[in-house]
């Protein structure tokens, strides 16, 4: 049951959160601007904040899960490099800790 849940990308790439912050932002702009106005109209209030959490619950499941859609422009790291020598191989931590201040 877990190996399900382990093969489930967890991530957006930068474009890709930038992309559901627009999507998230938008929807939410709207739905206040139709909520307003309909609210307006009929003079409830109460529908006018109805609208916005429905615009709120839309955007949430648009832009929360991580979609393929915000996947597409992943960063490509550069491939580890071994290093050569004696004294790096300790980790900067370890170094610090040895270190006495006076």
């Amino acid at each position: 049951m877990l190996s399900i849940f382990k093969s489930i990308p967890t991530h957006m790439d930068y474009k890709g959160q930038k992309l559901a912050e627009q999507i998230f932002q938008g929807i939410i702009l709207i739905s206040a601007m139709i909520g307003f106005v309909y609210g307006l109209i009929i003079e409830q209030f109460g529908w006018t904040v109805y609208i916005v959490l429905a615009g709120f619950a839309v955007s949430c499941v648009l832009t929360l899960p991580p979609w393929p859609m915000y996947r597409k422009n992943p960063l490509s790291w550069q491939p580890v490099v071994p290093e050569v020598g004696g004294e790096s191989s300790q980790k900067p931590q370890e170094s610090l800790k040895k270190k006495k201040h006076k």
